[in-house]
C-alpha cells in the first residue's frame, strides 16, 4: 500500500473515532477536552482529502484502490460527522439536516458513476469545493457549541460560536442544494453531448452504408 492510499486508510479508521469521542462526551466530566478532540480530529481527517489527492498525482501513484476509497472515505467521513451531530446537538442539527447533506453526497456519487459508465467524468466544482469548507466549519461550530456558546477572544471580546454553528448550517444546507443542482446540471449538459454525438455517428454510418450498396440489375 503507496502512501496516499495509507492516508486515505487513515482517514477511514477516524471515522469510528470520532463516533465514539461524540457518542460519549455527555459520560465525561472533563471541561470540554473531548470537544476539542473531536473537531481537531475531524478538521484533520479532512485536510488529508487534499493531501492524498495531491500526493497521489506528484508521485504518479494513482491506483484503482485509491480512486474507489477516496471518494468513499469523504463521504463516510461527511455522513458519519452529520448522523451523529442529529444525536449530538439536535437544536442545530435536525435529522432533516442530515438527510438533505447525505442525499446530496449518494446524488454526486450516483451521477459521477453513470458519467464514468458512458466515458466521461464529472470534475468538482469551485462551488462543491468551497461547500466541502463551509462543511468545515459548520461541524466544528456545531461540536464547539455543545460545550460553549461563545467563546472567550483576547480577553474582553467573545466568538459568537453559536450563530457561527446557526449560519454556517443554514449556509451549508443551501450550498449542498446549489451544487446538487450545478452537477446535475453538468451532467445533463454532457449527456446530452454525448447523445448528439451518438446520433450524428449513427446517421454518418447509416449514409455510409447505403452509399456503399451496389445497385444491381
Amino acid at each position: 500500500m503507496n502512501l496516499p492510499n495509507s492516508i486515505t486508510f487513515v482517514r477511514i479508521l477516524s471515522i469510528p473515532l470520532l463516533i465514539w469521542i461524540l457518542s460519549t462526551t455527555h459520560l465525561s466530566s472533563e471541561n470540554g477536552q473531548k470537544e476539542l478532540l473531536a473537531s481537531a480530529l475531524f478538521i484533520g481527517a479532512s485536510i488529508t482529502d487534499g493531501i492524498d489527492g495531491y500526493l497521489a498525482r506528484k508521485r504518479g501513484q494513482i491506483t484503482t484502490v485509491g480512486i474507489l476509497l477516496d471518494p468513499l472515505a469523504d463521504k463516510m467521513l461527511i455522513a458519519a460527522a452529520y448522523v451523529t451531530l442529529v444525536q449530538f446537538n439536535p437544536s442545530l442539527v435536525p435529522a432533516w439536516v442530515a438527510v438533505i447533506v447525505i442525499g446530496r453526497e449518494f446524488l454526486v456519487s450516483g451521477l459521477r458513476g453513470i458519467a464514468a459508465s458512458e466515458g466521461f467524468t464529472i470534475e468538482a466544482s469551485d462551488l462543491g469545493k468551497f461547500k466541502m469548507v463551509v462543511q468545515i466549519v459548520s461541524v466544528v461550530a456545531v461540536i464547539l457549541d455543545h460545550r460553549w456558546k461563545e467563546w472567550p477572544l483576547f480577553g474582553t471580546y467573545f466568538l459568537p460560536v453559536h450563530w457561527i454553528a446557526f449560519c454556517a448550517i443554514w449556509f451549508m444546507v443551501c450550498l449542498s442544494l446549489i451544487s446538487a443542482v450545478d452537477y446535475f446540471a453538468a451532467f445533463w449538459s454532457k449527456i446530452d453531448r454525448q447523445v448528439v454525438r451518438s446520433r450524428r455517428r449513427a446517421f454518418v454510418l447509416s449514409r455510409r452504408k447505403r452509399n456503399n450498396v451496389v445497385p444491381t440489375s
